[in-house]
C-alpha cells in the first residue's frame, strides 16, 4: 500500500476467491465530507457471503473513523439513495460471478436476453426467462437481440414507465453497443406488427392470455409514520432493548453512552450508536436490529441503516420534531451552542440578488422582490368582494381573502394567488375561497401559482407583498356590515425589522402577552402606546412607528420596558409575568428539501422518494411535492391526471398529518403550474432549464427512422436456429462468409427489399452506392444486414 493510499484510510484486501465490491458515497455537508457505506445483498447469495460482506462492511467503518452511513441493501428492495446513485437504472443480471459480472465489451451484439423493467423514478431491470411467460400488461420489457433492442410496453404501463424504459434502452445501445443498435417500441401490437413477427420469432407464439399487471409494494405514508424508538444498553451482563417513545420523537431521547433502535414501522430500521456506548452493545445494536425482521414478521428485505452519533443521514433527523447541531447556524451567518440562551435577529439581505441567485431566492421564500402589483378580495356570500386598496394588507380571521399578485419575469406577466384563510371563518367560507381560486387561475390560463396560507403561518413573499403593513385581527371582519364591536383595548405584537419581513398579530390584551424581545403596541381609546422591550433592535421600533399609526389615529407615546406608566398596566388588566428571557426565533436549518412522487390512485396515499433530485426528476404526468420544511410545494406537471391535480391540496395536508416528526399542519402549501415556477421554487435545484421538458412522443421520435427494423422479418428467428426465405440466396463457403477474426462482413445479396451485402456500402462514395440506398441511411441498411446475419448464425 502506498503512502497515499494509506492516508485516505484503504484497508487491505486478502487475496481470496470472490467478488467484491466496495461502494463509498461522500457528500459535502456544513461539518465536512458525510459518507455512505452501502453493501448490496443478492438475491441468491449464500448466508456466509452476506456474512462477510457485513464484517467488511465493519472494517471499513472503523477505518474510516466511525462516520459513515451503513446501509444494507437487498436485490430488488435497495434503498432510494442507493439507486439514485445509477441515474440510467440498474441491471440485474443471471447466475453469479461466473455469469452475473462479466466485462461489458463496447460492440459485443452476441446478445440475447429479455428484461422485464420496474420503476417510475429509479429503474431496474431483471433479467428473465426468455418466455411470453414472463410477461404482464402493466410493466415494460427490453428484449435485446444485440444489435436490435424492441421496448415493449404492456398496456397497462404509464407515460413515465415507458419514458424510463426508453432511456435505459438508449443507456444499453450507447453503453454496451457503442450506439450501433436499433430501437424499437411497441406501445400498441397491432400497430406493429413488423415488430411482433420478430418478437414472436425469438419468444415464439403466445399461448393464452398475459399476466395480469403486478402492484410494487410500498408502505403507506401511515405505515411511515408510525416510528418506535428502542434503548439498547447494557444492565450487568444483560443487553436491555427497551422501548422509550413513539411519534413524536425529539433528539433528546438520543443517549451518547448508549445506542438506539429506532423502528419505521417495518419500512425501514435504523441503529443509531452513541459515540460512548460499548463496542458490544454497537455490535449487538445492529444483531437486534436484525432480529427485528424476524421477530416482528417484516420481509427479509427490510432495509437497515446504521448510523453513528454525530455522523446522522439527513432523512435520520428528519424523522425528530427539531434537531440541533453544535455550532450550527440560525438563519444566516448566526452562530449558537447548544445550552446557551441568544436572541437570534433578523438579517438582512440584498433583494437584487433574487434573479442572479435563484438558491436565495429559495432560502429566503421570495418569488421577486415584491415589486409588483397587488389585489385583494375578501370572501362575502361565498363570492369575492373587492377590497378598499387603502386597507390592503389588514386581514381579519373572521374572513378569508384571495390575493392576487402579478409581476413580471423574462418579459411576460406570472402570478401568485393566495387563499388567506381566517381562523375564525366558517367552513363554507373557507370552501367557497378554494373554488374562487380555482376561478381566478383558469382566467388567467391555469399559469398561476396557488399558495394556501392558514393565519398566522404567512409566508416571507406574502408579508413582503405588503411592505410591512401586514397586520392581522384575531377575530371579527372587515365588512361594512360589522355584527360585533371592536374591542376598547387591542395589543398587537409587531416582528420584523424591514418590509420585507415584518408582521404584525393581534394577541389577548394582558400582560403575559408581553416579551422582552419585541415591540408591542396597546390601542385604547385615548392613546396607543408603542412598549419596546429590552431586546429590541432601531429597526423593529422604527417598523413599529409606521404600523402604529394604520392601527390608531389616537396620540401615540413610546415607552420602555420597566418605564411603564400606571394606565399601560391598568389597560391590561394589571402586572403579570411575562417572558423576559431572550431565546430563539427558532428555525430549522439541519433541514434538506426532500422531493417526492405524489400518488393516491390505489385507495392509499403513497410517496416515492427521489433522492439527489433534479429537474429531470419532474415528470409530465406526475404531481410531486417539494418538502423545504418552512413550506411545501405541489408541482403540478402539465399531463397529470385530472384525479391527482385535484387531489393535490388534500395529498400535501395529508402528508403534513402523517410526517414522522409530528409536523405543523397549517404549514403553507404552494401549488405551482410545470412552465410557470417561481424563483423561490426552482432556487430549490442545483440547475434550472425553462427550455427543459421533453415529453415521451419527442423522445420516441428522437430514436430517428427505425422503420428499417421491420425488414428484418425477411428472416424468421426460432428458438432454435434460423432458416431464410427459399427465394432469398444463403451465403455459402465459398463467399467472404462472417469470420470472428477478421472484419469480412456477411455477403447476403438484396432480395428487393432493401437489404444489401455490407461491402456494398461501406467505404463507398456516393456515387458508388446501389440503386435504392438513401445515403443519409447507410449504416442503417448497413446494420440490417449485419444483424439478419447474426440471426441466421
Amino acid at each position: 500500500m502506498t503512502d497515499a493510499e494509506a492516508d485516505v484510510g484503504l484497508p487491505t484486501i486478502e487475496q481470496k476467491p470472490g467478488l467484491q465490491i466496495w461502494t463509498i458515497e461522500n457528500t459535502k455537508t456544513r461539518t465536512g465530507f458525510a459518507t455512505d457505506l452501502h453493501y448490496w445483498i443478492g438475491r441468491d447469495s449464500s448466508p456466509d457471503e452476506q456474512g462477510a460482506a457485513a464484517f467488511y462492511v465493519t472494517q471499513l467503518d472503523d477505518l474510516l473513523g466511525g462516520n459513515p452511513v451503513q446501509h444494507r441493501e437487498v436485490q430488488g428492495y435497495e434503498s432510494a439513495a442507493f439507486k439514485s446513485y445509477f441515474k440510467k437504472g440498474i441491471i440485474y443480471k443471471k447466475g453469479g460471478i461466473a455469469s452475473g459480472f462479466k466485462h461489458v465489451e463496447t460492440n459485443m451484439y452476441n446478445v440475447k436476453r429479455l428484461l422485464h423493467v420496474k420503476g417510475k423514478k429509479h429503474v431496474t431491470a431483471t433479467e428473465v426467462d426468455l418466455s411470453w411467460n414472463s410477461f404482464n400488461k402493466g410493466d415494460v420489457f427490453l428484449l435485446d437481440l444485440g444489435k436490435v433492442i424492441i421496448q415493449w410496453n404492456g398496456p397497462l404501463c404509464n407515460v413515465a414507465e415507458k419514458s424510463r424504459g426508453m432511456l435505459l434502452a438508449r443507456s444499453i445501445r450507447d453503453g454496451e453497443r457503442g450506439g450501433r443498435a436499433q430501437i424499437g417500441i411497441v406501445d400498441n401490437e397491432k400497430d406493429c406488427p413488423d415488430l411482433m413477427q420478430i418478437m414472436k420469432a425469438a419468444l415464439g407464439e403466445r399461448h393464452g392470455e398475459l399476466k395480469e399487471a403486478v402492484a410494487d409494494e410500498k408502505a403507506d405514508e401511515f405505515q411511515k409514520a408510525n416510528v418506535r424508538l428502542y434503548h439498547v444498553y447494557e444492565n450487568g451482563k444483560d443487553l436491555v432493548v427497551q422501548e422509550i417513545a413513539t411519534r413524536p420523537l425529539t433528539q433528546d431521547l438520543l443517549r451518547h453512552e448508549d445506542c438506539h433502535i429506532l423502528d419505521q414501522g417495518g419500512f425501514k430500521i435504523y441503529v443509531w450508536r452513541g459515540k460512548d456506548s460499548s463496542k458490544e452493545e454497537k455490535k449487538a445494536a445492529f444483531s437486534r436490529a436484525v432480529g427485528f425482521i424476524q421477530a416482528k414478521g417484516y420481509p427479509a428485505t427490510t432495509n437497515i441503516e446504521v448510523i453513528n452519533d454525530g455522523a446522522e443521514s439527513a432523512i435520520f433527523k428528519q424523522l425528530f420534531q427539531r434537531w440541533s447541531e453544535k455550532d450550527e447556524t440560525q438563519g444566516l451567518g448566526k452562530a449558537y451552542n447548544i445550552g446557551k440562551i441568544a436572541k437570534v435577529d433578523q438579517v438582512k439581505f440584498d433583494i437584487t440578488q433574487l434573479h442572479a441567485r435563484p438558491e436565495l431566492a429559495a432560502e429566503q421564500r421570495m418569488a421577486d422582490d415584491a415589486s409588483g402589483k397587488v389585489e385583494v378580495w375578501r370572501i362575502e356570500d361565498l363570492e369575492m368582494a373587492p377590497v378598499n386598496p387603502r386597507t390592503y394588507g389588514q386581514f381579519y380571521g373572521g374572513d378569508c381573502y384571495l390575493v392576487l399578485y402579478t409581476y413580471t419575469k423574462s418579459g411576460r406577466p406570472h402570478y401568485i394567488i393566495y387563499m388567506w384563510l381566517g381562523r375564525h371563518a366558517s367552513v363554507d367560507e373557507i370552501t367557497a375561497c378554494a373554488i374562487n381560486a380555482v376561478e381566478l387561475d383558469r382566467r388567467y390560463n391555469d399559469e398561476p401559482v396557488q399558495v394556501r396560507v392558514t393565519m398566522g403561518k404567512e409566508p416571507q413573499h406574502f408579508l413582503a407583498i405588503f411592505k410591512g403593513n401586514l397586520i392581522i385581527y384575531e377575530g371579527g371582519t372587515s365588512r361594512a356590515e360589522k355584527t360585533e364591536p371592536e374591542p376598547a383595548v387591542r395589543l398587537f405584537q409587531v416582528r420584523g425589522t424591514d418590509e420585507f419581513n415584518t408582521k404584525t398579530i393581534e394577541v389577548p390584551a394582558r400582560a403575559s402577552s408581553l416579551n422582552s424581545n419585541d415591540v408591542f403596541l396597546l390601542r385604547t381609546n385615548q392613546v396607543c402606546y408603542l412598549w419596546c422591550g429590552k431586546g429590541c433592535s432601531g429597526d423593529e421600533r422604527e417598523m413599529a412607528k409606521n404600523v402604529a399609526d394604520i392601527i390608531s389615529k389616537r396620540d401615540k407615546q413610546t415607552i420602555l420596558e420597566g418605564q411603564e406608566p400606571a394606565d399601560f398596566w391598568a389597560a391590561l388588566g394589571g402586572k403579570a409575568p411575562y417572558a423576559s428571557d431572550k431565546r430563539f426565533q427558532e428555525r430549522v436549518t439541519h433541514y434538506q428539501p426532500r422531493l417526492f412522487e405524489c400518488s393516491n390512485q390505489t385507495g392509499r396515499f403513497i410517496m416515492t422518494e427521489i433522492v439527489d433530485f433534479c429537474q429531470d426528476d419532474l415528470d409530465e404526468d406526475d404531481v410531486m411535492l417539494l418538502d423545504t420544511w418552512e413550506e411545501i410545494f405541489l408541482w403540478v406537471g402539465k399531463t397529470s391526471n385530472s384525479y391527482e391535480k385535484s387531489e393535490a391540496i388534500s395529498s400535501a395536508r395529508e402528508y403534513l398529518k402523517t410526517h414522522p416528526a409530528g409536523r405543523d399542519p397549517d404549514t403553507p402549501i404552494i401549488m405551482v403550474k410545470q412552465g410557470h415556477e417561481p424563483l423561490n421554487f426552482t432556487g430549490w435545484f442545483a440547475a434550472w432549464d425553462p427550455y427543459k421538458w421533453s415529453t415521451y412522443e419527442e423522445m420516441k421520435s428522437s430514436l430517428g427512422d427505425v422503420s428499417a427494423i421491420s425488414e428484418i422479418t425477411v428472416v424468421t428467428v426460432s428458438r432454435t436456429g434460423t432458416t431464410l426465405p427459399a427465394h432469398q440466396t444463403h451465403p455459402d463457403a465459398s463467399s467472404n462468409s462472417y469470420n470472428n477474426n477478421n472484419n469480412n462482413a456477411p455477403l447476403l445479396k438484396t432480395s428487393g427489399n432493401g437489404i444489401f451485402a455490407r461491402d456494398l456500402l461501406i467505404n463507398k462514395a456516393v456515387d458508388e452506392l446501389p440503386d435504392g440506398v438513401d445515403p443519409t441511411q447507410k449504416e442503417v441498411k448497413e446494420c440490417i444486414s449485419y444483424f439478419t446475419y447474426y440471426l441466421t448464425y
